[in-house]
């Protein structure tokens, strides 16, 4: 089957569900317990990728850490009005080794997931932590030296970054994994990757998931580059991406890697073998709600656009529905999943949850379904299942005044997308509050002496047009705030 130039990824949290599942069965959920039909149904929203979040194993430590901690604890009640102890599992990224939780199945059970998943036609991604590890992960008696070491001094003058820890009968002072602009995280201690022998033990452990999956969502990418570590730790650092990404695809071609990033460091990324980066700088500007910004951001490359992941939630990430009132909201999921790069949805945000769920925490609290939010997402997943939007071309079209005087085309994005079989689609926005009119120049240089059909993907708004008229001036648009069309254009007499 051929890979799509677009994908879409979906973002489960794995230990949330099967609670939610061991409360239906009536026992403890593993993966083996997730239904078929709930694969099925993956298969049939159109998606490629499954993002498993936190499925490895974790300790006691971390676990004590999280529920002890008075900042996380508030949160967790914030979210869990009801919280109990055992809601709180610890940090899925404070990890003492890289094999599924027994609590999950084991590595046996991932195995079987995967399967089924195969025979879907769905690929299984999973989390790699390359920053740090927990606090009680083996190596910090096996081998002390892979870790960021500290004095009684950076102690005593930063103890929101280092810890003391105890190492066989060895007392030591380790860092918190953090990064340069933040305190440390108190459930985890900090890899050193100045250190050659703490590159090849992380280099021999992401070859070794990368025989359980099919992808890898790398936290916090960027803190390991050489330039990033030495700012953050005072030390020079060992080049490590480029060289994991070329030996795990000299073994499999096509594993996918997709980087959490900031700081603007999305293209170093992707230059260094990452197959997708985070578009935290869309999100952030479809949150400020400047429709400029947003139209500026498409002005980039395809090079870079083609290999960015668009969200609009996350584990990280407020949810939307809490971030956006329903109709910016819906205007942004158009511009975010109908851009090109990987489409990234996140479990909960078709049904309109608002709620946060923390990634310490195993259980989420009961919310109502959004039944309008619901419809939306259909109809926009389904219109994504479209060969267009998976392997057509896309380009940004110009918006002009719809008269002079009139600057409410500022307001305005849109975008082509054209397909074989001459399919083309417009996808128009109004991305501000008021109602504004503009004229959108097409791209297409074969629409004279035809009349054109244009109907809505998204609604049962249809239009038709001269060829003629849309050559001359474009394609007038008069639309109210935050609504948007998803035109697919028909030659009416073709039809």
């Amino acid at each position: 089957m051929r890979k799509p130039k677009y994908p879409s990824l979906f973002q489960i949290n794995t230990r949330v569900w099967l609670t939610e599942i061991s409360g239906r069965l009536g026992r403890k959920a593993t993966l083996d317990d997730i239904p078929d039909n709930e694969l099925d149904r993956l298969a049939e929203m159109g998606f490629d990728w499954i993002w498993f979040l936190s499925v490895w194993r974790t300790g006691e430590v971390a676990r004590k850490i999280s529920r002890q901690n008075p900042a996380w604890r508030h949160d967790f009640e914030t979210t869990l009005p009801d919280l109990q102890e055992q809601d709180i599992g610890g940090s899925g990224f404070a990890i003492t080794g890289y094999n599924v939780h027994p609590d999950l199945g084991g590595d046996e059970a991932l195995k079987r997931l995967r399967e089924r998943l195969q025979k879907r036609g769905l690929n299984l991604m999973l989390d790699f932590v390359p920053n740090h590890m927990a606090p009680d992960h083996p190596w910090i008696n096996d081998h002390p030296g892979y870790f960021v070491s500290g004095t009684v001094n950076d102690l005593e003058e930063n103890p929101q970054n280092y810890t003391p820890i105890k190492s066989g009968k060895d007392d030591l002072i380790l860092a918190y994994g953090r990064d340069p602009y933040f305190s440390g995280w108190p459930d985890t201690v900090q890899l050193d990757y100045s250190n050659p022998a703490t590159v090849k033990a992380m280099t021999k452990e992401l070859l070794r998931i990368s025989d359980q999956c099919d992808g890898v969502r790398c936290d916090m990418a960027m803190l390991i580059l050489p330039e990033v570590f030495e700012k953050t730790w005072g030390r020079s650092a060992q080049s490590f991406w480029p060289v994991i990404t070329k030996k795990i695809r000299d073994k499999n071609p096509d594993f996918l890697f997709m980087a959490e990033v900031y700081w603007d460091l999305e293209w170093t990324l992707q230059q260094q073998g990452f197959d997708y980066a985070y578009d935290k700088r869309l999100y952030d500007r479809l949150c400020e709600g400047h429709a400029r910004a947003v139209r500026e951001h498409f002005y980039a490359g395809l090079d870079y656009q083609d290999k960015l992941a668009r969200f609009l939630e996350n584990h990280d990430e407020p949810r939307a529905a809490a971030t956006f009132d329903q109709s910016t909201h819906q205007a942004a999921a158009v511009i975010t999943f109908l851009s090109p790069g990987l489409r990234f949805l996140h479990q909960g945000q078709f049904t309109g949850r608002r709620k946060r769920i923390s990634p310490h925490l195993v259980r989420a609290p009961q919310e109502p379904i959004n039944t309008d939010l619901q419809k939306f997402y259909e109809a926009l997943l389904n219109a994504l299942k479209k060969p267009i939007f998976r392997n057509g071309k896309w380009s940004l079209l110009e918006c002009i005044p719809a008269w002079e005087g009139n600057n409410t085309w500022d307001s305005f994005l849109a975008f082509a997308w054209e397909g074989s079989d001459d399919n083309r689609v417009l996808v128009c926005i109004n991305y501000s509050a008021q109602s504004g009119q503009c004229y959108v120049r097409l791209p297409f240089s074969d629409l004279a002496d035809k009349q054109w059909r244009l109907e809505d993907l998204m609604s049962e708004i249809s239009y038709d047009r001269d060829g003629n008229d849309l050559l001359r001036g474009g394609l007038y648009l008069d639309v109210h705030g935050w609504k948007y069309h998803v035109f697919e254009m028909k030659n009416l007499k073709n039809n």
